[in-house]
């Protein structure tokens, strides 16, 4: 085969350091633009960037250019170097060490896109720790959970 084809869907998610509430409402549209500029930058089309107070959540589409572990670490240092800029309520803003990547059947782009757009509501029900083991769970990803926070 001559070319390389790839499509990968992900849905990313990754929370605040401690999930301290620093995603405050006069930011997250700012922070989540910014978030998905980092991922367009990279070559990997983000779809849906959203989350709520203390996390967020990506849908994107990965670049065959670009290594997962890659494109975490830039979206985490510059969306956390650019956020320390927007006053002293951030100077202390740090993401967690860990997230959670889990691959998307492009016919669930939609549900996906949805959830994230939905995460006010959906928080009003559940937890960010409740909905992170819950999609470790659904993944069938094994975990220690002395180990999944920080």
């Amino acid at each position: 085969m001559p070319q390389s084809l790839v499509r990968n869907y992900l849905h990313i998610t990754f929370s605040t350091k401690n999930r301290e509430a620093l995603i405050y409402p006069e930011i997250e549209e700012e922070l989540f633009k910014y978030l998905g500029g980092i991922c367009k930058n990279l070559e990997c089309n983000p779809i849906q960037v959203g989350g709520h107070k203390e996390h967020v959540h990506i849908l994107c589409l990965l670049s065959q250019k670009v290594a997962l572990m890659k494109l975490i670490e830039e979206v985490k240092t510059h969306s956390s170097k650019w956020i320390k800029t927007k006053g002293d309520k951030w100077k202390n803003f740090y993401w967690q060490h860990g997230y959670g990547a889990f691959s998307v059947n492009p016919t669930g782009i939609e549900v996906v896109k949805n959830y994230i757009i939905n995460q006010r509501v959906h928080h009003e029900k559940r937890t960010f720790q409740d909905e992170y083991i819950a999609f470790l769970k659904k993944y069938n990803v094994e975990y220690d959970e002395r180990y999944v926070w920080d």
